[in-house]
């Protein structure tokens, strides 16, 4: 079938998240391995973004595909009454590398789910009912993960859920403090979100949920002790801690999961993503003793079909062992800091590019029009113009796939990728920049 049929098959029948579909014209993938995608017109692409911040461990990987060839040999589903080899071995597994003791795993199908249910679990462990989140978070699209966004993504579903209370975190870049560091912006942040947890009535509020490094609103990097200050709060106000390790974990941001990057230990994760590499659906809510302590005793009301699916496991079994054995956390890391070189000698090269953030192999560019005052050029939720579509068309031209709105460009390529991968890649950035900086 020709490019053109598949696309007017396509056109005729699919529905497209986040967009008019008047506007949609997708290019049409056919393959990929490596760090590397072909459409049907057999043009080559990188894959700066990894799917969507999901194939960490590279599409195509001969030892994923032949476990999930193996498995589905064997047996690919089991009802959630039952157990299965592969269930018990990924669950093992994943205790095995997360911090503290978050041993006790909820299997979902993504991340939007196993926010769902932390939020239950939350509520059903301290029967209080409110829940915090931050601003410019993101933790899914389903009518809980949605209510807990702080963006723009939040607004077709509103009313939302109840009880759900949104505060500031820190951002360095567009301080609302006028802070002369981080550390004094980090501090007056968690200020305000103490005199807001006292006048909120702490006895009444069951979790805060947190993504340790803010994804698709900047990858906003908070300190050290901004984390910690957080789980302070909670564990004096008998709070519990949620981090959505979605898009930050499974070595993304050079460690295991972005919240080892702050030394603390939350009473409940979620993932999912590069838990299986996108290669099968499957996501994870896991907890810590306290709660599994709890629900020993008490039903976990919570299920899913397809919860634990024995496929599923296998994959993310599969991909665990490429990443130990392919040492992808270290080489996210290592890798990361020549990324993040990179991307500052394009900060200097160009005048709209801002600011730049970088913890392993998960940066953003944030653009401007005025590097001293830090002005948008795009602005919050395009109000100003939109520059994000110019600019991937641009780099698809050029060969290279990556993710943009507003005035962030993200880039989170395949943990395995080289050094020399990255300057191709950064070379067709930093040709794109010539479209945003002719904007100012």
């Amino acid at each position: 079938m020709t490019t053109g049929e598949l696309k007017k098959m396509d056109r005729s029948h699919v529905v497209y998240s986040w967009k008019a579909q008047r506007s949609v014209d997708p290019i049409i993938m056919d393959r990929a391995e490596g760090i590397y995608q072909w459409d049907t017109d057999g043009n080559k692409y990188i894959d700066f973004c990894s799917g969507l911040l999901n194939i960490n461990i590279g599409h195509s990987n001969k030892h994923v595909l032949d476990a999930m060839k193996k498995q589905m040999d064997k047996i690919t589903y089991v009802g959630t009454m039952f157990g299965s080899e592969p269930k018990a071995r990924l669950a093992k597994m994943i205790s095995e590398v997360t911090p503290g003791d978050l041993d006790y795993t909820f299997f979902t199908n993504g991340g939007a789910e196993s926010i769902e249910n932390a939020i239950k679990a939350v509520r059903l462990l301290t029967g209080r009912h409110k829940i915090y989140s931050m601003w410019r978070s993101y933790h899914g699209a389903t009518a809980g993960a949605i209510t807990l966004t702080g963006d723009p993504r939040r607004w077709a579903g509103e009313p939302g859920i109840p009880g759900v209370v949104k505060f500031f975190g820190p951002y360095p870049y567009h301080d609302i403090f006028e802070s002369d560091s981080e550390e004094e912006c980090s501090r007056k942040s968690l200020e305000m979100l103490k005199t807001q947890i006292m006048l909120d009535g702490p006895h009444t509020i069951a979790a805060i949920f947190i993504e340790p490094i803010i994804g698709t609103n900047g990858i906003i990097i908070p300190t050290r002790e901004y984390v910690q200050g957080i789980r302070q709060l909670c564990d004096e106000n008998g709070i519990l801690l949620v981090a959505d390790e979605t898009m930050g974990g499974w070595g993304r941001s050079g460690k295991w999961f972005s919240i080892n990057h702050f030394d603390v230990v939350p009473d409940i994760m979620t993932t999912a993503k590069g838990l299986t590499s996108g290669y099968v659906q499957l996501g994870a809510m896991i907890w810590n003793k306290k709660l599994w302590d709890h629900f020993y005793d008490h039903p976990f009301v919570g299920g899913l079909t397809y919860g634990g699916h024995a496929l599923a496991c296998a994959t993310g079994i599969a991909n665990i062992e490429v990443y130990r054995e392919e040492n992808l956390i270290e080489n996210s890391a290592v890798n990361g800091e020549y990324l993040n070189k990179k991307l500052l000698e394009l900060k200097e090269k160009h005048p709209s590019v801002g600011d730049v953030r970088c913890k392993g192999l998960w940066a953003c560019i944030e653009l401007t029009s005025d590097k001293k005052t830090h002005a948008p050029l795009a602005g919050f939720n395009d109000s100003i113009q939109n520059v994000s579509g110019a600019l991937t068309k641009r780099l698809a031209e050029l060969g290279l796939t990556l993710f943009a709105k507003w005035d962030f460009i993200f880039i989170a390529p395949p943990l395995i990728i080289t050094q020399d991968q990255i300057d191709e890649a950064i070379e067709k950035i930093d040709d794109a920049l010539n479209i945003t900086d002719a904007k100012i």
